[in-house]
């Protein structure tokens, strides 16, 4: 029997990157893109290599063009790191594993470090596969975490738990990791009524990504050494959140706009923000709409109202080379994501 699990991408609303110092955020998933893994028992373990994986190329071009878009490394890393971490986990409180192998593979349509949750997509998929697999349950509030520890801890790539919490509950999330109710282990996690959601949009350029660690390790020097800049504007984001949600409970899509173009405002203060990112978020102010990141870079998102700025906001983005979306908000269990990320197959 195979197993297949598939996550969905995210975009962080509101609050990033508060996530990763006690902060508040607001997230969705969206089935535009989705991450996916198979998983099957086999006489060995073997994890098997996607096209962000391969060794072999066809010229000095091809390998270049393979590194510009994936990077120095694939997800394989991503795979073994789990699956340390689900083991580890499993022998920490006693859980017995059948002894049995299996092969794994995965697939992604999630473009690749546009801070859309790509890893931690692959990751929560992988980890989902592991469970069915060896029969194990883990409480929804501890799956973040692990998910977390396999790229903080194993592969000491810089992140919070945000895309791990979103990820696994699915739909709109509220986020709170405030420092007291961290020391029980997670935040405070509520699902909210999607349909408060106003139209939203997604824009893109993976022409010039770069490792979310880039992003997230500087900053997190700065907090640990008392900025005040930091710290002040970080406590300024997370309350951006907080008041985001009663103006989106009272359908107040103004106010909405507002918290939007002040959270972005407020990250430049604290990091160098991209010439591309940049030019991302002055595209859709240049048609009157707001937007910011959603998540590390390379991706924004937005209040779209109506149909014609929607048209406008295409042509402006069509100009600076992105890709703009209307984003498929999906609700775990994410029984209903019709992309198939092992549909062209594991070629390059």
């Amino acid at each position: 029997m195979i197993i297949e699990t598939r996550t969905p991408a995210r975009a962080a609303l509101i609050g990033n990157p508060s996530d990763g110092f006690n902060g508040v955020t607001i997230a969705f998933t969206f089935d535009n893109f989705c991450a996916g893994v198979r998983l099957w028992e086999s006489p060995e373990l073997e994890i098997r290599p996607w096209r962000m994986d391969r060794l072999v190329f066809r010229s000095l071009e091809d390998l270049v063009h393979n590194v510009t878009n994936y990077g120095y490394y694939g997800g394989t890393r991503l795979i073994k790191a789990i699956i340390k971490v689900f083991y580890d986990y499993c022998a920490e409180l006693g859980i017995h594993l059948d002894r049995k192998n299996f092969t794994i593979m995965y697939a992604s349509t999630i473009p690749v470090r546009v801070g859309l949750a790509g890893s931690s997509g692959i990751i929560t998929s992988a980890l989902r596969a592991l469970m069915r697999f060896y029969g194990v349950s883990i409480p929804q509030e501890v799956l973040p975490n692990l998910i977390l520890q396999a790229e903080s801890k194993e592969l000491k790539i810089g992140a919070g738990l945000q895309d791990r919490v979103v990820q696994t509950y699915g739909g709109l999330v509220y986020m709170d990791f405030d420092k007291e109710l961290m020391k029980r282990g997670f935040g405070h996690y509520e699902n909210l009524d999607v349909r408060l959601l106003p139209p939203l949009f997604v824009a893109y350029d993976d022409s010039a990504t770069e490792g979310t660690e880039l992003f997230h390790n500087p900053l997190r020097e700065r907090y640990q050494q008392g900025d005040r800049v930091v710290i002040d504007s970080l406590n300024l984001i997370a309350e951006g959140a907080r008041q985001f949600r009663t103006y989106l409970e009272q359908g107040d899509i103004a106010r909405m706009e507002q918290l939007l173009d002040e959270n972005f405002d407020l990250r430049c203060k604290i990091q160098q923000v991209s010439p591309l990112n940049q030019r991302l978020v002055a595209a859709a102010r240049s048609v009157g709409v707001s937007a910011k990141l959603c998540g590390s870079g390379g991706a924004v998102v937005g209040i779209c109202r109506d149909e014609e700025t929607y048209r406008r906001l295409g042509e402006a983005y069509q100009k600076i080379g992105a890709t703009l979306l209307r984003p498929r908000v999906v609700e775990y269990p994410f029984d209903n994501i019709q992309i198939d990320p092992f549909a062209n197959g594991q070629g390059s």
